[in-house]
């Protein structure tokens, strides 16, 4: 499955569109991770526990947009667009929308 945020893939030509599919994830954060995320930032740096929770919670979203175009019979999305916010005080979410296609 090719998946794009621009709206045209070079060299291919969209023979049909099969409508907007979207895909999200909602991951939480726990008290050790924010205690360890406040000294780093508070010394400075990186917080690799955050950075990390955040590449899961994406590529859980574009999973479940490639799956949810699958099941539409796209064998591509385009105009992909990732979304980030935070849910209550602790919590962000990723959504990751675009168009799914067919292909020629």
């Amino acid at each position: 499955m090719i998946v794009t945020t621009t709206n045209s893939i070079e060299g291919r030509k969209v023979a049909e569109y099969r409508g907007i599919v979207v895909g999200e994830a909602i991951v939480g954060a726990n008290i050790v991770r924010d205690f360890f995320a406040g000294i780093t930032d508070i010394v400075g740096g990186r917080s690799g526990a955050y950075e990390s929770k955040l590449q899961d919670a994406r590529d859980t979203a574009l999973r479940e947009l490639e799956e949810r175009a699958a099941v539409k019979g796209a064998n591509a999305v385009i105009g992909v667009d990732l979304d980030y916010e935070v849910v209550g005080e602790s919590m962000m979410m990723v959504s990751a929308s675009g168009t799914a296609v067919v292909l020629d």
